[in-house]
């Protein structure tokens, strides 16, 4: 069936019907789920920028990021340059460049290998594509660079943004430094990894299903999506537009947020952090957000909650209803999108791509148009569910990932008894946050007993940026991590 769809689409391929058959085969729950349920009777969703966040505080120079030399930017080099094994940049500037006075003061920066860097190639990670020079900045690093930042380089990914484990067939695979036998997650793992080796402050990543919060949570640094399209994506190789979020990363919360502040194209740092969460609304999210999870991760929730109620939170817990049918709008919007975008590339350059992306773009062409219109009617509905949890919450908290960083190489995972293809594992809950567009960041909370890290994830409401970072920096402040972390202490 397969072979005929495809020689009938004018593709072709019949050698590649088995590899087709595997990946649906991987995906069968997302389509069974899909098959049973009906199709709504509401508008489809559509995607639109949300609102522009605003802090609660007064803009002014209140953080300030300490200066930082031509000295430490090039010994930042020479570490990057000594780690070249760890395979986390695609190129390095070969030079400490110059900085405007901007009140990013000269902070070490590496930004992933989709976002235009002028003068440096960009190639999506990907053989397939041509890698020439940019001509212009990215929106995002022009306002970078207008605010002082110092760009080392551009880092490795999974090939084209549709990975979570980093391991690039064309620039090897990607170390997590803090757990050498983990995947740094996916698919910003060389960002990650490069502020977890203490490399730069900050980096740039992107997040179509969870791409800058997974690696952040597998390297132990701070990851945070904002909400959809704040932040322009001008200068950024697309995956799948309407899940797609570019965002920052960095070594704390405050590392973060002043990256943030700069890709708004902000004069200064606001003054956005809080004393305490006296007034604050925050429920953990239990059902779909809470089985299956690693019993680790589950108590680190509640360990966070319990901090977080000391330090003034109203805490209640909240189930959104219909969440599990998060996955199959997921895959039916990705898999559409991402073909879609990717078309071309596929016809003409197909053999040079890494053979786990370039099946996953071909098995998007036997996806059914009508398909992807219902996963947009079911997108609607449940957008309005998660909406409708903030009636009782401000924000709302769980793991970033259903178990720590998995072991490199892994293909299925055991929680709780049960195995799940990887997949499942690494994106099932960071991923409804892009079916949505609202804005979450993943905090470090605390280490497994043989040293690999555990992340939490707070989601706000669409554009409630800075109250998001300021809550996830009072949940930094109060976990073990902070005391236990170099990177942490250094802010």
């Amino acid at each position: 069936m397969l072979v005929g769809y495809s020689d009938w689409l004018g593709y072709g391929h019949p050698d590649r019907a088995a590899r087709w058959a595997q990946r649906l085969e991987v995906n069968r729950p997302e389509i069974l789920y899909f098959r049973a349920h009906l199709l709504p009777a509401c508008p489809a969703y559509v995607a639109r920028p949300g609102p522009m966040p605003m802090p609660d505080g007064v803009p002014d120079l209140a953080h300030p990021v300490v200066a930082t030399s031509p000295a430490l930017v090039l010994d930042a080099l020479a570490r990057a340059r000594d780690l070249q094994g760890w395979k986390m940049f695609t190129w390095l500037s070969d030079q400490a460049p110059p900085h405007e006075p901007g009140f990013l003061a000269g902070m070490p920066v590496a930004v992933k290998d989709l976002i235009a860097i002028n003068g440096a190639p960009t190639s999506g990670g990907s053989a397939a594509v041509d890698g020439k020079p940019a001509q212009r900045d990215a929106e995002v690093v022009a306002r970078l660079r207008r605010a002082g930042a110092v760009f080392m380089g551009a880092t490795n990914l999974h090939e084209l943004a549709y990975g979570i484990t980093s391991d690039n067939p064309r620039f090897g695979r990607v170390v997590n430094p803090v757990a050498l036998d983990r995947i740094p997650g996916g698919s910003s793992g060389g960002s990650a990894a490069a502020i977890s080796a203490g490399i730069v402050n900050g980096a740039l990543g992107t997040d179509t299903a969870g791409s800058i919060r997974v690696p952040a949570a597998c390297c132990g640094v701070v990851g945070f999506k904002p909400t959809y399209d704040v932040l322009p994506r001008a200068g950024v190789m697309d995956l799948s537009p309407s899940l797609d979020h570019v965002g920052p990363m960095g070594r704390t919360v405050a590392d973060t947020a002043a990256v943030f502040a700069a890709m708004l194209d902000l004069p200064a740092i606001p003054a956005w952090q809080y004393r305490s969460l006296a007034g604050r609304r925050i429920a953990r999210l239990t059902g779909y957000f809470d089985h299956p999870v690693d019993p680790t991760l589950r108590q680190a929730v509640a360990e966070a909650m319990s901090a977080l109620a000391q330090d003034g939170a109203n805490c209640s817990v909240a189930q959104i209803d219909g969440m599990d049918a998060a996955p199959s709008i997921q895959f039916n919007t990705i898999c559409a999108e991402a073909s879609a975008t990717y078309s071309e590339l596929l016809q003409q350059r197909g053999e040079a791509l890494g053979e786990d992306v370039r099946t996953r773009l071909e098995i998007g062409n036997f996806l059914p148009g009508h398909w992807y219109v219902k996963a947009q009617k079911m997108r609607r509905q449940l957008a309005e569910n998660v909406n409708a949890a903030f009636g009782q919450a401000d924000f709302l908290l769980c793991p970033t990932m259903r178990v720590p960083a998995p072991p490199v190489g892994a293909a299925q995972v055991e929680i709780e008894g049960a195995s799940y293809p990887l997949h499942t594992a690494v994106t099932q809950l960071t991923m409804p946050f892009n079916l949505t567009g609202l804005p979450a960041i993943s905090v470090p909370w605390n280490l497994t007993p043989d040293g690999v890290p555990l992340a939490l994830q707070l989601i706000g409401k669409g554009g409630s940026d800075w109250q998001v970072l300021a809550v996830a920096a009072r949940l930094e402040h109060l976990s073990p991590w902070r005391n236990q972390h170099p990177l942490a202490q250094q802010s």
